[in-house]
C-alpha cells in the first residue's frame, strides 16, 4: 500500500528530501504519487507531525 499525507502536513518538506523515488511533490501540502510510492516509510520516519501514513 502506498503512503498518503494527511491534513496534519505543515509543508516543511522533510519528507520530500527523504523519498528515494521522488514520489512526493509540493503544493498547499505535500502529496505522494501512489503509483510511484514504494511504501518504504522513509517519509514517515522524518515527518515531525506524523502526516505520512500507509493507506
Amino acid at each position: 500500500m502506498a503512503y498518503k499525507i494527511s491534513d496534519e502536513c505543515i509543508a516543511c518538506g522533510a519528507c520530500a528530501g527523504e523519498c528515494p523515488v521522488g514520489a512526493i511533490s509540493e503544493g498547499d501540502k505535500y502529496t505522494i504519487d501512489a503509483d510511484a510510492c514504494i511504501s518504504c516509510g522513509a517519509c514517515a520516519g522524518v515527518c515531525p507531525v506524523g502526516a505520512p501514513a500507509e493507506e
